[in-house]
């Protein structure tokens, strides 16, 4: 039974649904809908994979040295990248949200947007998902140049930390969506941000939790407007995940 929480006008972003599974309880929440002034739900910042189009949009809110977010990537996110993204039905959003102030995962979140300076953001978030061991900027400044990348400038761009407000702010306001860990996801219809039902997963559940999650919001997608088969993978990224073998 999905119990719905009634909250003050300011914390009704909060709101929480209970939906029961068998032997597990995920708690997956829905969220009201948002305002002209959230429209950082639909920000493009160069961090995007699949279709421009896709009637569902899901942002990720990670940590480069979070566990469960690498586990997120390497048994889930190859499932939903194959059956919802390469077929134009879902795009990826990934936002920053270090867990602690300074340290790795802030370096590395300051090395993969300088990575994205010069057109190479995902082998970069790819490689770093792959690492067993945290490698240090010092150590990517010197691989910088097996990613195509100019060294110096990759250098420059990671020394000068311009980078750290935009990162927090990726933080605060995934916050401000109820992520309190990594990895915390929000999932929407597209066209639908400012009226329709906004999704809140906290954490990397199975592939089979956002398959239904993500089947529920095509479904209210297609109630106001039919698929239209010729976008389907229409303006696809051209980086593509480098899953594990």
């Amino acid at each position: 039974m999905t119990n719905i929480v009634n909250l003050d006008k300011t914390r009704r972003h909060h709101v929480l649904f209970l939906i029961g599974l068998l032997f597990l309880l995920p708690v997956l929440g829905w969220i009201p809908a948002y305002g002209e002034e959230e429209n950082f739900l639909l920000r493009e910042d160069g961090r995007e994979r699949g279709s421009q189009d896709a009637p569902v949009t899901l942002l990720e809110y990670s940590d480069f040295t979070c566990g469960f977010c690498v586990k997120f990537f390497q048994e889930t996110w190859p499932r939903i990248f194959t059956d919802y993204v390469q077929t134009g039905k879902v795009r990826l959003v990934y936002r920053d949200f270090p867990r602690t102030m300074t340290g790795p995962a802030l370096d590395l979140a300051i090395a993969s947007r300088c990575a994205g300076e010069q057109g190479q953001y995902w082998p970069m978030h790819d490689r770093l998902f792959h690492s067993q061991v945290h490698p240090d900027l010092n150590q990517l400044s010197r691989e910088a140049k097996n990613f195509g990348l100019n060294t110096q400038e990759f250098s420059e761009c990671v020394q000068s930390q311009r980078y750290i407000t935009p990162i927090f702010q990726d933080r605060q306001e995934g916050g401000s969506l109820g992520v309190r860990g990594t990895p915390g996801f929000i999932l929407f219809i597209t066209d639908q941000v400012e009226d329709g039902p906004i999704l809140f997963i906290p954490g990397a559940f199975p592939f089979d939790v956002f398959q239904e999650q993500i089947d529920r919001l095509l479904l209210k997608a297609s109630e106001h407007s039919p698929p239209n088969p010729s976008s389907q993978g229409a303006h696809l990224s051209q980086q593509q995940p480098q899953f594990p073998s």
